[in-house]
């Protein structure tokens, strides 16, 4: 069973969706009893990386979760999930993340050589290295991507997209994976990404 973290932030039906979509047995909570019996964990995440960082930390859930992942469990970031995963955030002052990925996520507007901010739209992955995640998807396929502030592309890197610098799209450190686009709105690429999280 797949737990999506419910911590109030972010509409997840989308989510919720396509994990039905692929057949995998998922449940909503933040309760952390529930989260502990599944398999695997989701966390999303939209908005401020530091109330969403707020929010995990007022229900409990910001050891919590660090605790379930070192135990190796997987899990999988997505947009703001994605970047909470990471060592800290500049956005609106600073503001330290999980920590379970190497890394500090800046914003996109000082990078994007005049690219216009958020960035809203279709891009490019390009995969750097083998990742299980991305086991069914190819080097150039497209992904869904809204995010105003991102992680550099560097070691932890598994795929990039170019938006005036070189965006990391999958980071991946042992059993803990993030995806800075969205592959709820990602069509077939995003499924895939799914399901190859799903089969881990």
């Amino acid at each position: 069973m797949i737990a999506v973290i419910d911590y109030g932030v972010g509409n997840l039906f989308s989510l919720t969706a396509s994990l039905k979509a692929i057949g995998a047995d998922s449940v909503l909570t933040g309760d952390k009893a529930e989260i502990s019996r599944a398999d695997k964990i989701i966390l999303p995440g939209v908005g401020a990386f530091g109330d969403a960082k707020r929010s995990l930390d007022e229900r409990g859930l910001t050891d919590f979760i660090i605790g379930e992942a070192e135990g190796g469990k997987p899990l999988l970031g997505i947009c703001l999930g994605m970047q909470l995963l990471h060592e800290a955030s500049c956005e609106y002052g600073f503001c330290k993340g999980l920590g379970l990925i190497p890394g500090k996520v800046g914003p996109l507007r000082e990078a994007a050589n005049g690219l216009k901010v958020p960035a809203m739209g279709w891009n490019a992955l390009k995969i750097v290295k083998e990742c299980p995640i991305l086991k069914y998807t190819s080097d150039g396929e497209y992904v869904y991507y809204v995010h105003s502030y991102f992680v550099p592309k560097g070691d932890y890197t598994a795929a990039y997209s170019e938006y005036g610098v070189c965006v990391s799209g999958v980071t991946w450190s042992k059993n803990v994976f993030g995806a800075q686009f969205h592959p709820e709105k990602s069509g077939n690429t995003g499924l895939k990404i799914l399901e190859a999280f799903k089969e881990l």
